[in-house]
């Protein structure tokens, strides 16, 4: 096993710009006092130092033989509050009818919305270009672990859980949904309103339109990219959906990009999954293969793909190879979840 998850750590930050830099991704940019922001701000949280509204987990994918970090992905504790409320597009369908004209349309509309109690939200998922054709399927690992860590500390997370995906962009990173709607009324590029919404909302409430936007009435190339997903993202997607994750029926307001949500405690990987204790034995027979979770003694959040076999109801021995290398110990408390789930799109990530 040459692969290892965990939670950040500061000397991390050189080679998560590098990762950055392979791509265009809004919350994390290729920005080293951004990354080192989020690196201090993760280890606070893990160590239980913020409150919930401010709570970041940052967890990484390292391949211990190269010792290279070579993926992440993140967990935003709550993301709606007063102070910064979640916005998003609802969409809703409203019919007009003529009985003189004896005709009748059923129209799509964009209803605006903010919540200040909203949900948790996942985010930052990358891998590095040369790792996605791992046959250990590594982006699914990544993705995978911040629901085994929720699985650990449900009370640190909302019941429910967002992931907002990213739908197609032009070459040049433009959204055409922005184009369209958001910046005729902000006069913002969607880069710069995308980012400086992350910190102050106040200008979406004043700017935006209040009443229903019939999609109609929008450009034909914003139309088309509403609500859809794009090429990169739809391996995460597949994933969110082969888990237990579903369209809502919202969209950004910013890039016009599909919000998937699901009840946390229906979230397969929590809901299948199982806290056993790790035993000793030298005779067991290591035939089943899931993702193991735990925090070590000294308050890292560790996790791995392992094989392992079933000692009794509680009870598991870890294949010796995956057990040295996550410095497990008899007696320590653990969760695995499996990592293949017969239901839902196959995801290829």
């Amino acid at each position: 096993m040459s692969f290892i998850l965990r939670g950040t750590r500061i000397e991390d930050l050189p080679q998560l710009v590098d990762l950055a830099r392979q791509f265009v991704l809004l919350n994390l940019p290729a920005d080293r006092r951004v990354i080192g922001r989020k690196i201090e701000r993760s280890l606070a949280s893990f160590g239980g130092q913020v409150p919930r509204e401010e709570a970041e987990y940052f967890f990484v994918l390292e391949d211990t033989e190269e010792k290279l970090v070579v993926g992440s992905s993140m967990i935003m504790a709550k993301h709606g509050t007063p102070k910064l409320p979640h916005s998003f597009y609802k969409i809703i369908e409203k019919s007009h009818v003529s009985q003189d004209l004896g005709v009748g349309f059923i129209h799509k509309v964009l209803r605006f919305s903010q919540e200040t109690d909203g949900p948790t939200e996942i985010g930052g998922l990358l891998v590095d270009k040369l790792y996605r054709k791992r046959p250990e399927r590594l982006g699914k690992q990544i993705s995978l672990v911040r629901f085994v860590y929720m699985a650990l500390f449900p009370d640190q997370f909302e019941k429910r859980v967002l992931c907002e995906l990213t739908p197609p962009l032009t070459e040049e990173g433009r959204s055409e949904f922005w184009e369209a709607l958001g910046r005729r009324f902000t006069g913002l590029p969607y880069q710069e309103a995308d980012l400086l919404s992350q910190n102050n909302k106040e200008f979406i409430t004043s700017l935006f339109p209040e009443g229903d936007i019939y999609l109609c009435l929008l450009d034909a190339r914003a139309r088309l990219v509403l609500g859809r997903v794009g090429e990169q993202t739809k391996p995460a997607q597949y994933l969110l959906e082969s888990i237990g994750f579903r369209y809502l029926e919202e969209v950004d307001p910013f890039d016009g990009g599909p919000h998937f949500g699901a009840p946390m405690s229906q979230i397969l990987p929590i809901k299948q999954g199982r806290r056993m204790v790790v035993r000793e034995t030298h005779d067991a027979v290591y035939n089943q293969h899931g993702l193991l979770g735990f925090v070590d003694d000294d308050g890292e959040f560790m996790a791995a793909l392992v094989s392992y076999g079933n000692l009794g109801e509680n009870e598991i021995a870890v294949a010796p190879m995956a057990q040295q290398t996550l410095r497990l110990e008899a007696g320590q408390s653990v969760f695995v979840t499996p990592f293949d789930y017969p239901r839902g799109r196959k995801e290829q990530v």
